[in-house]
């Protein structure tokens, strides 16, 4: 089973979202390819090293606001065993971000990029919008980085505004089936098993009614 998660490594619902369905899938009884595609809830971002508190609290309304927010979710990503750190957190542009993911999915280590590039932003206080910093991390990471890979990202991002993504994390199960917000773990693993029961029933039908066959051949 294919599914893809649509996020952006500076959205702490995605990093909560990411590590489970890491989990989920480790649960889930058959075998699935995960697919991390991009989405940048600010691509006008500039990555300048203004702390993250201060770019939330202009763009939410001021520093109450954003203390209940990040209260909450610092709470709820704890008890998944990720530490969220706002107060070394840095706004960033993660264009670059997704790149490096991009690249590592050559090599099947879209997660490993994933999930280092969320530390580095949320638990480690590092700019993920800094070439320097970037070339450490593909390094760590063991991603070669000859700077391919843009127009990739970009036809990705098109793609995601062409099926209506407005909000991550967003679940997208061969391409048909969606579950948005970081949902429990149990959730995840029940969806797995909804899309294999559905997908099953599909192809069953496909079959009897002649399609999917070829040369005296039927794909099952």
């Amino acid at each position: 089973m294919k599914v893809e998660i649509f996020s952006d490594v500076v959205c702490p619902w995605c990093y909560i979202g990411h590590h489970r369905l890491r989990e989920a899938v480790r649960l889930y009884e058959g075998d699935v390819e995960v697919a991390h595609r991009p989405f940048q809830l600010d691509p006008d971002g500039v990555s300048g090293g203004e702390p993250l508190l201060r770019a939330l609290e202009r763009k939410f309304g001021g520093a109450a606001r954003v203390a209940q927010m990040t209260g909450h979710v610092t709470g709820v990503a704890a008890q998944d065993g990720l530490e969220l750190h706002f107060d070394r957190a840095v706004a960033a542009n993660t264009f670059e971000a997704h790149r490096l993911i991009r690249l590592a999915g050559r090599a099947g280590r879209d997660a490993d990029m994933a999930d280092r590039l969320f530390r580095a932003h949320f638990t480690d206080g590092l700019d993920v919008g800094d070439p320097a910093t970037l070339a450490a991390l593909a390094a760590e990471a063991g991603v070669e980085d000859r700077g391919e890979g843009a127009d990739e990202v970009r036809a990705e991002l098109a793609r995601a505004r062409a099926l209506g993504v407005r909000a991550v994390p967003l679940f997208l199960f061969e391409e048909k089936f969606a579950v948005s917000g970081a949902q429990p773990v149990e959730t995840l693993v029940a969806a797995l098993r909804e899309v294999e029961a559905r997908t099953a029933e599909e192809r069953a039908v496909r079959v009897l009614a002649g399609e999917d066959c070829d040369d005296g051949t039927c794909a099952v």
